[in-house]
C-alpha cells in the first residue's frame, strides 16, 4: 500500500515517518510539511493512503479529504489531528479514521492494519465476472474504462482491451456499485476516473472522452449536470 504524509508541523511528520516505514506492507510515497505540495503529488502520483493534519496553513487536510472525496478518488484517508472539532463532518467525507493527538504508536499502527485487512478484501471483492459462451473472464473494475450496451451485445472497453459479453447493462450496473461508476445513459456505464473531456454531441448530450483509448461514450446533460455538482 503507498502513503502520502502531510503534516505543517515538523516533528509530528516524523514521527509518522517513523511509524509508517516500519509497517512492511506500505510504502511511502511523499511525506511533506505543505498541503499545497501534498496536493500535487496526489496528482501526479498513485497512493492508496494518505495521512494528515487537519488545520494547516492555507490549504488544510479537511480539504483535501474533499477534494478525494469529490473526485472519487480510490484513496483512504486518516485525520491525525489535535482538533476534534472536524469529527463529524470527516466522517461524512467516509474517512477511515480520525486520530487525536497525543497518540501512542500502537494506536496509528493497529488503525493502519484495520485499513489493510479492509484493502486486502476489496481487492477480493474488486473483481468483475464477466461472462461469454465458453469463458469467463475476470477483471479488476478499476480498470473498466467504460462499457457500452449496441443491439444484443455488450462491450466492455478496459486498460487491456474490449471485451463482448451477453449480459445487460442492468446485470452489470449491479456489479458496479462503487462511487466511481455512472450510468451516463442507457447505453453506457462509464468510470469518471478516466473522463479527459465531454464534447458537445446533440442537444441534450455530450461526448464523452477518456485516457488512453480513442472509443468514446455518450452522457446526458441531466447526468453531466449531475457529476459536476457532486464530483467536479
Amino acid at each position: 500500500m503507498r502513503v502520502g504524509l502531510v503534516d505543517d508541523r515538523q516533528i509530528d511528520l516524523d514521527k509518522l515517518k517513523a511509524i509508517i516505514e516500519r509497517i512492511e506492507q506500505l510504502v511511502l510515497v511523499f511525506a511533506t510539511t505543505n498541503a499545497n505540495e501534498a496536493y500535487e503529488e496526489i496528482k501526479k502520483q498513485s497512493i492508496d493512503l494518505l495521512i494528515a493534519d487537519i488545520e494547516m496553513p492555507d490549504l488544510s487536510g479537511y480539504e483535501l479529504a474533499d477534494i478525494i472525496y469529490s473526485h472519487a478518488l480510490q484513496i483512504a484517508v486518516i485525520f491525525v489531528t489535535g482538533n476534534s472539532g472536524y469529527a463529524v463532518h470527516a466522517f461524512e467525507l467516509n474517512v477511515h479514521d480520525y486520530i487525536m493527538k497525543p497518540y501512542s504508536r500502537e494506536r496509528l499502527v493497529s488503525s493502519v492494519e484495520r485499513l489493510l485487512a479492509k484493502h486486502q478484501k476489496a481487492e477480493l471483492n474488486g473483481r468483475l465476472f464477466i461472462k461469454q459462451k465458453t469463458d469467463i473472464h475476470i477483471v479488476q473494475k478499476k480498470d473498466i474504462i467504460f462499457i457500452e450496451r449496441s443491439g444484443r451485445a455488450t462491450t466492455i472497453f478496459t486498460k487491456n482491451g474490449p471485451i463482448k459479453t451477453y449480459q445487460t447493462l442492468n446485470e452489470l450496473e449491479g456489479e458496479l456499485r462503487e462511487r466511481l461508476f455512472i450510468r451516463s445513459h442507457r447505453s453506457f456505464i462509464i468510470n469518471i476516473q478516466y473522463i479527459t473531456n465531454f464534447s458537445l454531441y446533440a442537444k441534450n448530450s455530450y461526448l464523452v472522452l477518456f485516457e488512453g483509448i480513442e472509443e468514446k461514450a455518450v452522457i446526458t446533460k441531466e447526468n453531466l449536470d449531475y457529476i459536476q455538482q457532486h464530483y467536479f
